[in-house]
């Protein structure tokens, strides 16, 4: 080719690149000011960034809970807030993706009412609460950590309350998530096609009836159980031969010693404190807790949702456990309340979590256990 003719054919060519680019530009620029914003974004929509894996429609592994298409809910603004130095908006991109498996049902007036089995993939609530510092407003009382709980709201109104022992001390950690995807279990034989969520929800995989399991949280509070107790410390000795029940602030009975109609069952454990480690290894024999106050306390959406226990000693140590982690479990871990007569120095009474890994919360010395649904 003419070297003229060469020259003006790579003009030509690079006019019109340049033409090319000029029109791209404008888009261009979007897509980096989109990937910006999604870098910096501190909503629940990071974890669509997660890849999902395809659905194993073949069996090819032995897993029964990846053989369905993997769904991507809806994401929210997620914030924390309360007894804690360091509140804010939730970011995700640095949390580890977590999976539960949930079979829910809900109360009905006919009896509890299955709605399908899932699972779902999300952050936990150990995780997101991991660093958050804690800012107790009745540490100068009460400097124990067993006395808070968590208070999850949506966009509706609607609350659940947890206990910071159903977050950091149970035997099974990351079982409560704040979940942005799901997955159907679909039964082989029938091909039962569940109605699928839509949008985020908290999920707790150890619930039996799944009232907690709320849909678009966008606020969890920290805060510590409002009492007049004040804390003894080093009293000694340490003893009440009676427990006063109070529901909902009111005395409804006094008991001497454990119920004869409840039989008593015994739980073998390592007994373990988070302290002074090994306690002991034998077994821990006593009524569950959950029979105790069947029948005293109605089970209702509410008392699923919101229901807290106290449980206080004679030197006014206490702890908070959830209505639902003592009589709403799916996993048969009770909460044994212990009746030794022979205890002089810290008896009569006692309880022993069988669902905590630590002994923190085995209260004894009990003097009073307390059941609202109404706390503030």
């Amino acid at each position: 080719m003419h070297p003229l003719c060469e020259l003006l054919h790579n003009e030509k060519f690079i006019m019109k690149k340049a033409s090319t680019l000029l029109v791209l530009l404008p888009v261009l620029l979007y897509c980096l000011s989109c990937d910006s914003q999604m870098q910096d974004s501190n909503s629940i929509n990071q974890s669509n960034t997660f890849a999902i894996e395809k659905a194993d429609t073949i069996d090819a592994t032995n897993d029964f809970y990846d053989n369905e298409e993997t769904h991507v809910l809806k994401s929210f603004e997620l914030e924390v807030l309360g007894e804690i130095s360091n509140a804010g908006r939730v970011d995700f991109s640095e949390l580890p993706l977590r999976s539960i498996i949930v079979k829910e049902t809900i109360l009905d007036a006919d009896g509890d009412a299955f709605i399908g089995a899932f699972r779902y993939d999300g952050y936990s609530l150990y995780d997101i609460l991991n660093e958050r510092h804690l800012d107790k407003k009745n540490a100068d009382a009460y400097k124990p950590i067993i006395d808070l709980f968590v208070e999850i709201e949506n966009d509706m109104g609607e609350k659940v309350v947890v206990s910071w022992g159903e977050i950091f001390y149970p035997n099974h950690l990351h079982e409560i998530i704040i979940a942005t995807r799901v997955m159907r279990i679909v039964p082989s034989k029938t091909n039962e096609l569940w109605e699928l969520p839509v949008d985020c929800k908290v999920v707790f995989s150890s619930d039996l009836i799944t009232e907690r399991n709320i849909s678009k949280p966008i606020k969890i509070t920290v805060k510590s159980y409002e009492t007049d107790l004040v804390e003894e410390m080093g009293k000694n000795p340490m003893y009440s031969p009676k427990i006063d029940i109070l529901i909902e602030n009111k005395i409804t009975e006094t008991i001497f010693s454990n119920p004869e109609d409840i039989p008593e069952q015994s739980l073998h454990t390592i007994f373990y404190g988070r302290g002074r480690g090994i306690h002991s290894t034998q077994p821990f024999t006593g009524v569950s807790l959950k029979s105790f106050f069947d029948g005293k306390i109605v089970m209702t959406q509410k008392a699923l949702r919101e229901g807290l226990f106290v449980i206080s000693a004679d030197d006014g140590y206490r702890c908070v456990f959830t209505y639902s982690e003592v009589c709403n479990r799916n996993d048969q871990a009770e909460v044994l309340l212990l009746y030794r007569p022979e205890r002089t120095h810290e008896g009569v009474f006692s309880v022993f979590p069988s669902c905590d890994f630590f002994s923190d919360r085995a209260v004894h010395a009990i003097n009073e256990i307390t059941y609202s649904d109404s706390q503030k």
